[in-house]
């Protein structure tokens, strides 16, 4: 039994995200502790995991801060050393109106990148089921020497590896050396994480498909997760794949972490259940909770002492869950109220022998096409936004009834036709 579920190593820095702007009109920015091999690791510790990583910050008062962050997130931090000589790397986050975000860091050096292989605990390498790397710490000579000596300590002891290239370009020399770089990480990892842009930098094909039958065509990775951002995710596994819808966040703030949220959630249901004879509904099940955790991300600022906690994903899923059977419900009695409109609409043509009759009944379809459309209205603003159905909608879902039955009162007097509407308690629930 290993004492580790995940070891990481990599970057661990200061992100200054945006947060308003002072009386002068100065952008502020808050100093949030982040890195994506620690925003992992603070997700799989909520989600039960033990953990611990790998690096170096500076001895500057922010490198003390984020010792103290990932102590208090209960992070193992026996291989985070502290240098004396250079700064703790900082990045600062511009923040766009999506969401999405550029980054401007000051690492020339910085303290991550001073990370030597002689510096390695090689015990906590052989004593991890999981060994979880990316880039940034393959950019410079002497982190890449560690990076790569940490990732075959680990195989060597059976862990399965984890890689996320999470490109950076201003870090690289050359996107040469990164592609260099990301092929050896691509050689050696079991579970590959990689966003929509980064594949098709890498392979070149604009079809995710078309580019992970590339990378498998050299590289045999079991499993390959593909973020598409607001299109959500897929899962590349055996011959086929599996594709899970997004949660869209009316109050998206920033998307920082979402990623690395999304990749714990992968990773520990691969500790919890393998890599062997995964379904596609497992497969489904594991992107929906991914998905979810990286959603409920997007809507704090920063990450990686903010990851929601199991029971918090949960939660929302149940929320999610239960707009989804009220949306059906909704579509279900739409649907049946368009078709008793079409069916009165096709028996006017038979009442042209009494022509105010006819008149009045297309004045009541032409009502009840105005309602629809309102519904529609109502459905985009309200239902699309998250938020419950109201009152409205049962609102315009009688007066449609009215109407319907002002038509087949009409249609009954000609034919003695019994009528067929909907009772005024059945539209919604």
């Amino acid at each position: 039994m290993k004492t580790y579920d995940v070891v990481a190593l990599g970057e661990l820095l200061i992100d200054f995200t945006q947060n308003g702007q002072s009386e002068q009109g100065n952008g502020l920015f808050e100093a949030n502790p982040g890195g994506a091999p620690c925003n992992v690791l603070s997700m799989l510790n909520n989600l039960g995991k033990k953990t611990a990583f790998i690096g170096k910050v500076g001895k500057d008062q922010f490198g003390e801060q984020l010792k103290e962050s990932l102590e208090e997130l209960g992070i193992g931090t026996d291989n985070l050393l502290m240098d004396e000589q250079v700064h703790t790397t900082l990045a600062l986050v511009h923040t766009f109106a999506d969401g999405d975000r550029d980054f401007s860091f000051y690492r020339n050096p910085g303290a991550d990148m001073m990370l030597r292989a002689d510096e390695l605990q090689e015990e906590l390498l052989k004593d991890t089921r999981l060994f979880h790397f990316g880039t940034l710490s393959m950019t410079h000579e002497g982190v890449r020497a560690a990076t790569k000596k940490a990732v075959e300590i680990a195989k060597e002891y059976g862990a399965l590896i984890s890689f996320d290239p999470n490109l950076r370009e201003p870090l690289w020399d050359s996107l040469d050396n990164a592609k260099e770089q990301v092929r050896w990480g691509l050689s050696k990892c079991d579970i590959l994480k990689i966003s929509d842009n980064e594949i098709q930098w890498l392979t070149g094909e604009e079809d995710f498909t078309e580019g992970v039958r590339r990378i498998r065509e050299e590289f045999p990775i079991p499993l390959i997760l593909v973020s598409m951002g607001s299109e959500g995710s897929r899962a590349y596994y055996k011959e086929g794949y599996v594709e899970c819808a997004p949660f869209i966040q009316k109050k998206t703030i920033e998307t920082t972490g979402a990623g690395d949220t999304f990749c714990a959630c992968v990773l520990n249901y691969v500790l919890d259940h393998g890599l062997q004879d995964i379904s596609d509904a497992k497969l489904l099940e594991m992107l929906t909770f991914a998905n979810a955790a990286a959603s409920i991300i997007t809507t704090k600022k920063g990450a990686l002492r903010v990851m929601p906690t199991r029971q918090e994903v949960l939660n929302f899923l149940t929320t999610q869950r239960s707009k989804q059977k009220k949306e059906d419900k909704f579509m279900e009695i739409l649907d049946k109220v368009n078709a008793i409109a079409k069916t009165a609409a096709s028996k006017t043509g038979e009442m042209l022998e009494d022509t105010k009759l006819r008149t009045q009944i297309l004045n009541d379809e032409k009502s009840i096409r105005e309602l629809e459309l309102k519904i529609g209205a109502h459905y985009y603003k309200k239902f699309a936004a998250g938020e419950a159905i109201d009152d409205e909608i049962s609102e315009l879902f009688t007066a449609i009834s009215v109407h319907l039955a002002n038509i087949e009162e009409k249609k009954a007097s000609i034919g003695n036709t019994k009528p067929t509407i909907p009772t005024k308690e059945e539209p919604f629930e």
